[in-house]
């Protein structure tokens, strides 16, 4: 990798952290003389995007959202900039590691440290929703923690400010798991998808792993439509029921019932408490785990993770729909991070059917281990099967099981699909995957599908469209 001499004004002194998006450095402001981290994104990934919403907007109003900041909770950022490779955001160099480091080291949290963190995270995300700011990107590896107990809110990067209206219609925005049921449903969004992010980490504290788990479809399933277990009943050494009906309603499905307020939920949290709070770690947890100095989530630069849907207003390249293209992003993302989105789309312009494109898309992965998993995700089968198929060109006939009534296609599956989305949104991909792995007749495949739906008026209206829409 070819290090800079400098980006601006900051000569560049080392790499904190890369990824599939960029690479964060370790500079210094020869100026007020003071090291600063530097988060880079590629140009050519932003020149790859749609022009309607491209990174490059995203990455600025990240500068511009948390630059109109300050508070002790959240990292300062100096300023936005740009050089011919690379676009680029000075920032705050923090001394600590990210929280999800913490977890991923096996670190526990007591009860003390526990009600620091979330008063900490919450009393700083009040002060951005003060400010017509929503952060929508919650989550460990964007809290860092400081060698002197406190915490810091990083990244930016998906912003909203309440007086503008950048962020593009249906798209879904954040990282899986602590994505707000709205988000993912189409509803209204404000603050409170903050709160939702909030509960979620407050649950994985108490209860020592996430309450949303699995791939990304059956998370957002379970976000949607699930309540996860209290966390005082995952594990016997970690019990606090007194912060069970806390977690509950922050993770409320409807933002109506959850808490109005970050304030309101960092009151709630103390209450339960019921003692004074030093509102920073324990000294013992920051020298058992600290090891050294990270500026942002380490290894991979947190920037927006895109999933189109259905009824953007980027039509997907032709030939294709957009809930197909959307689950192969799904799948890719989970090796490449958000560069997947682009990936998939200029590959979507040369390859017009699933196999040549999950073929097309393998020279993305180094691993071939990684390759095996991608391909079967997608297509069901593995490597050596997908490439004879892709080689012979498309095939559409889908394998069912001997049954009354026409054999299933892929056709079927993609119609099935889109119809199905305008009703649940994305999620339709994963339910329409678990009924096409029965193996069973088109007319058994269509009418387990329709279960999904909740009324039997939607179910018959579904039937009705995905019959008309196969001509």
């Amino acid at each position: 990798m070819n290090i800079p001499e400098r980006l601006g004004k900051y000569p560049i002194t080392e790499v904190l952290g890369k990824g599939a998006m960029g690479v964060v450095y370790r500079g210094y402001d020869p100026v007020i003389k003071r090291p600063v981290a530097i988060k880079t994104i590629r140009k050519e990934l932003i020149d790859e995007d749609e022009k309607s919403e491209n990174m490059s907007g995203r990455f600025r109003r990240e500068a511009q959202a948390a630059g109109a900041l300050s508070h002790p909770g959240i990292v300062s950022v100096y300023e936005y900039g740009e050089d011919a490779q690379h676009a680029y955001i000075a920032m705050e160099y923090v001394e600590g590691n990210s929280l999800r480091e913490y977890m991923t080291r096996g670190a526990t949290f007591d009860e003390h440290d526990t009600v620091s963190i979330m008063a900490q995270l919450l009393d700083a995300l009040q002060f951005a929703h003060d400010h017509a700011v929503w952060h929508r990107d919650i989550k460990p590896a964007n809290i860092l923690v400081m060698s002197n107990g406190r915490i810091k809110l990083t990244d930016f990067g998906i912003a909203r400010i309440e007086s503008t209206d950048f962020t593009r219609t249906n798209v879904i925005m954040g990282t899986p798991g602590f994505i707000a049921p709205e988000l993912y449903l189409g509803g209204e969004i404000d603050h409170r998808i903050d709160i939702f992010s909030a509960g979620v980490l407050f649950y994985q504290l108490l209860a020592g792993r996430p309450p949303f788990q699995g791939r990304p479809e059956a998370v957002m399933h379970d976000v949607c439509y699930h309540d996860p277990v209290p966390p005082s009943t995952i594990d016997a050494h970690r019990r606090w029921p007194q912060y069970d009906a806390v977690v509950a309603r922050a993770l409320e499905k409807s933002p109506v019932n959850r808490f109005q307020s970050a304030a309101a939920f960092r009151t709630a949290i103390l209450a339960e408490y019921a003692q004074p709070l030093d509102s920073t770690l324990s000294e013992a947890t920051i020298i058992s785990t600290t090891v050294r100095a990270i500026a942002v989530e380490p290894g991979t630069p947190s920037l927006p993770k895109s999933t189109p849907i259905p009824g953007t207003s980027t039509p997907p390249p032709t030939g294709w729909s957009a809930p197909v293209l959307a689950g192969v992003e799904v799948e890719l993302a989970r090796f490449v991070g958000p560069v997947a989105r682009v990936l998939v789309r200029r590959a979507a312009r040369t390859h017009k059917d699933i196999d040549t494109l999950t073929a097309g898309l393998l020279e993305a992965l180094e691993r071939p281990e990684d390759r095996e998993a991608f391909a079967r995700a997608v297509t069901g089968h593995g490597l050596a099967v997908l490439r004879t198929r892709a080689s012979a060109g498309p095939e559409t006939p889908v394998p069912a099981a001997e049954n009354v009534g026409p054999a299933l296609t892929a056709a079927d599956l993609e119609r099935a699909t889109r119809v199905l989305t305008t009703y649940i949104g994305p999620i339709a991909r994963v339910v329409v995957k678990r009924a096409a792995a029965e193996g069973v007749s088109r007319r058994d495949f269509l009418n387990q599908v329709a279960q999904s739906l909740e009324s039997d008026a939607q179910r018959e209206r579904f039937l009705r469209e995905a019959v008309v829409s196969s001509g």
